[in-house]
């Protein structure tokens, strides 16, 4: 008699859609498996440059991310993150596509920062490129009528040449004292800025940075990926 097959599931992981970019990938970017402390897994979309996504808001990567979601999945992802914060632009159709939770940018949680708003405060952000944060990605998440105040990395040399224009080397104390000098400026600009929200993915290294900066709560990936996996296990995996 023929001893019964055991099939052997997969271990449950986070799945991640990544941009297709060559810059490095330091622990506390969403890049680097060793920035959490649960099972994750990676699947680049080919031909998804910053360019395209941050600075050309491409509709035609849509379908692509989808079809990499359903592959993470069926692998055995049990949630989805991406390493753009610029995804909250597509969040509508990647939620209704892909069936299993989709954290598609750090920006989701401008909708917590709020709560602990106080009357006269506004949610602070940090963006790679101001310029390409629009309302319509606002909107996409339904965060466009919350009181925020925006500070961009468009003028930063180390950090712009890194993670838009894609260099391959990265000064890490030189970036790390740009985000510092961003959330400096914030503040001085917007003093009312409560809680502050990284959008961009490759930011999470300076977090405690802009923490110490500014006083402030700090919000970022993987603030909202480590709440993500937390809320899908039992604690005891």
């Amino acid at each position: 008699m023929t001893a019964p097959k055991i099939i052997v599931s997969p271990a449950p992981f986070m799945g991640i859609i990544m941009l297709d970019t060559t810059f490095p990938r330091i622990k506390g970017d969403i890049g680097n498996p060793a920035t959490f402390d649960f099972p994750v897994q990676y699947q680049v979309v080919k031909n998804a440059s910053v360019e395209r996504l941050v600075i050309q808001a491409d509709e035609n990567l849509i379908q692509p991310f989808i079809d990499t979601g359903r592959a993470l999945i069926k692998t055995g992802a049990i949630a989805l993150g991406t390493s753009c914060g610029f995804l909250a632009l597509f969040h509508q159709e990647l939620i209704q596509a892909l069936d299993v939770p989709v954290f598609s940018s750090s920006l989701l949680q401008v909708h917590l920062a709020r709560t602990i708003l106080k009357p006269w405060q506004k949610v602070g952000i940090i963006t790679a490129r101001k310029a390409a944060l629009t309302q319509k990605h606002l909107s996409a998440i339904g965060i466009e009528n919350i009181p925020m105040a925006i500070q961009g990395m468009d003028q930063t040399r180390e950090f712009n040449e890194v993670f838009i224009q894609g260099k391959t080397t990265l000064d890490e104390d030189l970036c790390r004292r740009e985000m510092g000098a961003a959330a400096r400026e914030l503040i001085n600009r917007h003093p009312e800025v409560g809680p502050i929200v990284l959008e961009c993915t490759n930011m999470p290294p300076y977090a405690d940075e802009v923490r110490q900066v500014t006083g402030r709560a700090v919000f970022d990936v993987t603030t909202l990926l480590d709440t993500a996996w937390a809320s899908l296990l039992p604690t005891n995996l």
